[in-house]
């Protein structure tokens, strides 16, 4: 049965909540923003058709409140809500309240998100759906007895992770027996402050990790199919940085195999919606499912760039009961594309992020370029949320292309008033290892020297062309506050004249 969706609430915020407003409005669809105290002059409160207040700008009280964010769609009248990235967006509980007060939610059921939420039964289920998962527990450890017995079964390095997990949070690497207790305690109190939940597993540590994932899709009527995979082994703090499709290491053959295991995996759970099967893969191209992500991904526009695809219209068209309209046979990708974040940070002070005014942006343009941003000259980011500006996303017809493009943005890329992290990807860019497709999730670490390195001639000389263009924009205001007030004293003595208050110069 199809239920067409007519106004869809966006419970998010910035750059993910505009890109689903364009969507939305290419499908005649109106939208619904919600705002905190800090974006109440955010630009996706602009863009959108109706925009309400929320809460304060602390996120457990506005962007997290299920019951007020359900408030707003009900009075507002919309039929659907859409929860983005991050967030709320891999929570059950709103898929659940939805689903009770007869509102369409885009993306999966909430059992499908409490299955692959927790860590542990997603990697039980990933066993019995016959996919490839990383050797470690299937339970959770209850003590430190448990733990060291695990552990030295395992072997180390081994990594101990958090079953509630995400973005590198309650997360430890271990190589030495000395430091398993210690790590263990750490993952375990880091994972309760962020998630409230404590419990962790431990997997065995693959050396040299690639961290490759699959876009999947799947309808309400069991079909499933896959649109490639994205390479996001450019990695900080197990951040993803740089994300590239097609990836430099895939073989057709592997492509073909771990599309299979991306697609099994979504019909393990009965998945619906967009969705990403996640894989670490070893320089020998052994691969093991990580973990399932129940959502839009960041990185999601170089799927859209290469295939042809617009996810968050294929989400809708989902929700709203449609089959797939592809078959697997039919997708393809064409050319290269490279994501890059922008983020509001100092790089040379350890990435502290850098909230602030903006006071001047020149975003790249040309062709194969795309932009997804929410920042506008004269907002302020502020420091309440991810301090990520935009997605600088390039195409071309090779990789080789397609990262020349990039250096060329980037150099394009202009933001004063804050620190950015646009010079730490053009270094990325520029780094050898980058360039040649040779790298796995180490490779910040292992250029660090490289990437960190500052460029002083270069740095001055643009330096000095930002702060010329600074100059040159702020004279041009001034020239035109002068000739507006030039024009208003013309148009007052105009009026005089008229009146008789003013004498001609010629009497």
């Amino acid at each position: 049965m199809i239920k067409k969706i007519s106004k869809v609430l966006i419970a998010n915020r910035g750059e993910i909540a505009l890109r689903v407003m364009r969507s939305c409005r290419e499908l005649g669809i109106l939208t619904v923003a919600i705002y905190s105290d800090a974006d109440r002059k955010s630009m996706h409160v602009r863009y959108a058709n109706q925009a309400h207040h929320i809460g304060p700008a602390a996120s457990s009280e506005s962007y997290l409140n299920i019951d007020k964010i359900i408030e707003v769609a009900k009075l507002t009248k919309a039929d659907a809500i859409h929860p983005g990235y991050g967030f709320l967006s891999e929570n059950a509980e709103l898929s659940k309240r939805c689903q009770e007060e007869g509102i369409i939610f885009i993306g999966p059921t909430p059992e499908v998100i409490s299955t692959m939420g927790d860590k542990i039964t997603a990697r039980k289920t990933m066993i019995n759906g016959g996919v490839p998962v990383v050797p470690g527990t299937k339970d959770n450890m209850d003590n430190d007895e448990s733990a060291l017995k695990a552990i030295k079964e395992i072997g180390l390095p081994v990594m101990i992770k958090a079953t509630a997990g995400g973005g590198g949070k309650g997360m430890r690497m271990v190589d030495k027996e000395e430091d398993i207790l210690e790590s263990l305690r750490a993952a375990k109190s880091e994972a309760k402050s962020a998630f409230g939940n404590d419990t962790v597993y431990v997997e065995k540590y693959i050396t040299s990790p690639h961290h490759i994932e699959f876009q999947i899709l799947g309808d309400q009527h069991g079909n499933v199919i896959h649109l490639c995979e994205r390479e996001c082994s450019v990695q900080r703090r197990h951040q993803k940085v740089v994300e590239e499709t097609p990836s430099p290491l895939m073989t057709p053959e592997l492509r073909e195999q771990m599309g299979k295991h991306a697609v099994a995996a979504a019909k393990a759970v009965n998945y619906q919606g967009a969705g990403t099967i996640e894989f670490l893969v070893d320089n020998d191209h052994n691969y093991y499912f990580l973990e399932m992500n129940t959502r839009l991904q960041v990185e999601h526009p170089i799927t859209e760039r290469t295939t042809g695809y617009d996810l968050v219209k294929e989400q809708i068209l989902i929700a709203e009961g449609h089959k797939l309209k592809v078959k697997q046979e039919d997708v393809f990708q064409f050319g290269h594309a490279i994501e890059c974040r922008i983020y509001a940070e100092d790089t040379d002070n350890n990435f502290m992020p850098c909230p602030g005014l903006i006071t001047h942006i020149t975003e790249p343009m040309g062709l194969g370029v795309r932009t997804d941003g929410y920042v506008y000259e004269g907002y302020e980011i502020p420091i309440h949320y991810d301090p990520m500006i935009s997605k600088l996303i390039i195409w071309a017809r090779t990789r080789d292309e397609a990262i020349e493009r990039m250096r060329r943005a980037l150099y394009e890329y202009k933001i004063t008033g804050v620190k950015t992290s646009i010079k730490f990807l053009e270094k990325i860019m520029d780094c050898k290892d980058f360039r040649n497709g040779n790298y796995d999730t180490h490779f910040i670490q292992n250029n660090e020297k490289f990437l960190l390195a500052e460029d002083e001639a270069k740095q001055q000389f643009e330096d000095l062309a930002i702060v010329a263009a600074f100059l040159d924009y702020h004279h041009k205001i001034k020239n035109a506050q002068i000739d507006q007030t030039s024009h208003k004293q013309n148009k007052w003595k105009e009026f005089g004249k008229r009146r008789g208050m003013y004498r001609s110069s010629e009497n």
